[in-house]
């Protein structure tokens, strides 16, 4: 039974990310018009300056899907400094959601910054694929891999930012050694998989001994999961200053309300603003 599930998985993320047949450690090669014209876009992500100030970064897991482009384009026009993108296998987590294809397609809406968090394990094979696709930040999972530095020299190669994510229980201990090799540590603040689960308030602690692992380091601090105008400002006060909200965003507005997505994002990022 273990044998088939594992094949049965990795057939579902071949499906998902959009793979052919074939020798699919060879997924640099560019294999669609979508990708081939995010390969010329401009890398942004290397060039940016360190800014330690509070962005927030709304998470498309919980946007209209069959209107991607239009929701990215709603909430930059109402303040979103980043745009958090989350593939996830069907394996690593237990849900399945977009591969390369997607993130190509919604790359020439995305005028701000393209934050692709990995929930894939392997994330190494997939690497190039989404760096392809347009990523400004690519951030895999500690948990992913046994060779973390590898999957970051990976990302490095590309010309990307790259950052580490860390489930709950994973210590900080995974980063110690590596952090003068990454752009962002992403602290998960639920479990990973699926949107609109409550904030686990343990996790604040971690945010502030992160914050006091980094020093002066130029590392952004990435919180995911519960985040709203309550939560923020606890983990903004820790340290964090990327904040990933999905359903706080996207809740009660649409293409057709963008304010409401404004009045989101305000409240969010002025709760995180008021314990600075």
């Amino acid at each position: 039974m273990g044998s088939n599930y594992h094949a049965v998985g990795w057939i579902a993320r071949r499906i998902a990310f959009g793979l052919k047949n074939g020798d699919w450690r060879q997924i640099g090669p560019v294999t669609t018009p979508a990708l081939r014209d995010s390969h010329c876009a401009k890398q942004r992500g290397a060039d940016m300056p360190f800014d330690r100030s509070i962005k927030i970064a709304p998470s498309i897991l919980s946007a209209d899907f069959a209107n991607l482009g239009a929701e990215i384009q709603a909430i930059e026009a109402q303040g979103a400094d980043w745009i958090h993108v989350d593939p996830m296998d069907g394996h690593f987590v237990p849900n399945l959601t977009i591969g390369p294809n997607v993130v190509a397609a919604i790359r020439p809406h995305v005028t701000t910054f393209m934050d692709v968090h990995l929930m894939i394990s392997p994330a190494d094979p997939y690497i190039g694929a989404f760096a392809k696709a347009g990523s400004d930040m690519i951030t895999v999972h500690a948990e992913a891999g046994p060779h973390l530095h590898r999957s970051l020299q990976s990302v490095r190669a590309e010309g990307k930012m790259a950052g580490v994510a860390l489930n709950m229980t994973t210590p900080l201990d995974h980063v110690v050694d590596i952090l003068d090799d990454i752009d962002m540590i992403l602290i998960m603040t639920i479990n990973p998989g699926f949107g609109g689960q409550k904030f686990t308030h343990a996790m604040i602690d971690k945010v502030a001994r992160c914050r006091a692992m980094i020093g002066d380091r130029p590392i952004h601090i990435q919180v995911d999961g519960g985040i709203d105008s309550t939560t923020a400002p606890l983990v903004a006060k820790a340290g964090a200053n990327v904040l990933v909200a999905g359903s706080a965003v996207f809740r009660g507005g649409s293409v057709a309300q963008p304010d409401v997505y404004g009045d989101n994002i305000r409240a969010i990022r002025d709760a995180a603003q008021s314990v600075l």
